[in-house]
């Protein structure tokens, strides 16, 4: 009996000294976050103001400003001393409350990925400014005047001059030679910080830190390939017919340039519907701010603060920025009155209100998208809708008659858009793949080699220019693309959940969710407001009944 209550007397001591080092270890995860908000806070927004108004200006010494504060934000996260400080109260194991464990397990990730030398990342910072800065104010020149990208890919979708299309193609790779020696030259400084983290290189350590394994993404993007590989190529059979017809020449003679973008990472117009003509004479700002309204998101205040239009030497591309996680959002745009900018502007304004809409009671750390990927189905959910029939006809005042008479013609044409968006992010996904795993290897060939497998493009005769290196996401936003594909997954899925079960209709090809305020409030509910509080997975199970899945994919678009 004195032997048995000598044992628990024992234990009640030990697990009253491992309930107080977890207090105490929790306590101190406290104090380090309240330290490390306080530093990070305000230094993140004032870099975020800065990279916004170098985007509008493209002034040289407007990215050194966001250059120089993204340095000092890097170097908060390099200190190794917290970095150490962060893995001895992780390793603990101490920290068991679930908001603050996974604030615990997000600022450990981002600490670690910082995890180098002063002269290291400063060298990676200012090496990606001086791209970046090349990218907003370079322009392309065709037949001797400076063109924007805009005009090139109005070019591409308009001309029917086999030679003229091919001068446009050849004159967007034009910033290729430009930046592709610097590209290749941050890859390896990436890979280098990446190794002596103990990663494989740099695009295995960004999906690990992202909680992707890469094992399962690379299974995700196999089976993908086989889904989508023969319906992609009965698809593409049916638009070259039509391509080589437009442009008089056989199929076999049909090269990257008559596939009116210069990726093709859109589908070509191949149906006959016009969508350009539906939003010639619209305001796409105004579309955008009425459509986001009527579903209980109202955009005003961030369209206000954003910039929309093109200007001399301003970002041509298009993003959203979450400035201060507390309700300044801002987006960039370049916008035209044509149906790629009325896609892209619903798409911005996705994103922009998945990071407004998010709640303001989740720690500051957390307010972010619960992945990457489930912020751009999102933006892809509603851009989508640019090509919608229905949309189309409420948002723009065309006759139900014409509506119903482009409406097979429209689903066909996205259709045809998401299987070569499909193709094309394999291209994407698989080129860093092979970068980052060698960087030193024949990259012009390696990207051509991809585009005929994937796409089934015909590659250019004699051409050994760096073509891949004008593409902005493999110097700016690397290891982010595969991303894109799995938000149309997840969007697919929303889909078909707000759909069956907010909306309870089966009508599918005329759900818009016009005017529907309660699509906004179940997105908000299940998706913006628990930001990053749990892994993106349960997330998605949380929201939608089921973890991430395809077959809501390929019943929309493959079968």
């Amino acid at each position: 009996m004195l032997i048995r209550t000598g044992f628990f007397l024992l234990l009640v001591i030990f697990l009253g000294c491992t309930n107080q080092e977890r207090t105490k270890m929790a306590v101190e995860f406290k104090t380090f976050l309240a330290d490390y908000e306080a530093q990070v806070k305000d230094l993140s927004i004032r870099h975020n103001k800065t990279y916004f108004a170098a985007s509008v200006s493209g002034e040289p010494e407007d990215y050194q400003k966001a250059a120089d504060l993204e340095l000092e934000l890097s170097k908060i996260h390099a200190n190794t001393e917290n970095f150490q400080k962060l893995k001895r109260i992780k390793d603990s194991g101490a920290v068991t409350e679930p908001l603050l464990a996974r604030q615990l397990d997000v600022t450990y990730r981002a600490f670690l990925s910082k995890q180098m030398d002063d002269k290291q990342l400063e060298a990676i910072i200012e090496l990606q400014k001086e791209i970046e800065q090349k990218f907003s104010t370079f322009r392309a020149k065709l037949d001797g005047a400076e063109k924007t990208d805009n005009e090139l890919r109005e070019v591409l979708q308009k001309s029917n001059d086999s030679k003229e299309l091919e001068r446009a193609w050849k004159a967007s790779k034009q910033i290729g030679p430009t930046v592709a020696g610097d590209i290749v030259k941050l890859v390896k400084m990436r890979n280098t910080a990446a190794r002596d983290l103990g990663f494989k290189n740099y695009q295995q350590m960004q999906l690990s830190l992202g909680e992707q394994d890469p094992e399962t993404i690379e299974k995700l993007f196999d089976d993908l390939d086989t889904l989508t590989r023969d319906v992609f190529a009965e698809a593409k059979k049916e638009a070259d017919r039509v391509l080589a017809k437009r442009y008089g020449v056989r199929e076999s003679e049909l090269m990257p340039w008559h596939y009116q973008n210069p990726f093709f990472q859109e589908a070509p117009r191949v149906y006959d519907v016009d969508f350009d003509k539906y939003y010639s004479n619209q305001d796409i700002e105004k579309l955008t701010k009425e459509y986001y309204a009527g579903i209980g998101l109202p955009i005003d205040d961030m369209v206000a603060g954003s910039d929309l239009y093109e200007r001399e030497g301003k970002y041509q591309h298009a993003y959203c920025m979450d400035v201060d996680h507390e309700g300044d959002v801002r987006v960039i745009c370049n916008i035209k009155p044509n149906v790629y900018w009325m896609d892209t502007s619903l798409h911005e304004f996705g994103h922009a209100v998945y990071d407004k809409y998010n709640s303001r009671e989740v720690p500051w750390v957390l307010r972010e998208p619960a992945h990457p990927f489930t912020t751009e189905a999102v933006a892809m959910l509603f851009g989508r809708f640019a090509s919608n029939a229905a949309w189309i006809e409420a948002m723009t005042g065309i006759s139900k008659e014409e509506a119903a008479q482009i409406s097979e013609a429209a689903f066909r044409m996205l259709r045809l858009q998401q299987l070569v968006f499909s193709r094309w992010v394999q291209v994407m996904y698989r080129f860093e793949k092979s970068l980052y795993d060698n960087p030193e290897q024949d990259l012009n060939n390696l990207w051509w080699d991809l585009a005929e497998k994937y796409q089934m493009l015909k590659r250019p005769e004699d051409r050994n220019e760096p073509d891949w290196a004008s593409k902005i996401h493999i110097a700016l936003y690397p290891v982010y693309y595969h991303n894109y594909m799995m938000g149309e997954l997840f969007a697919s899925q929303l889909f078909y959940y707000i759909s069956d079960n907010i909306l309870k209709t089966d009508d599918y090809r005329k759900v818009t969710f016009i005017g529907h305020k309660e699509v906004g409030n179940y997105l908000t509910r299940k998706v913006f407001e628990p930001g990053d509080t749990m892994h993106w997975n349960e997330m998605i199970e949380r929201a939608t009944g089921e973890k991430l899945t395809p077959k809501y994919y390929a019943r929309q678009f493959v079968e």
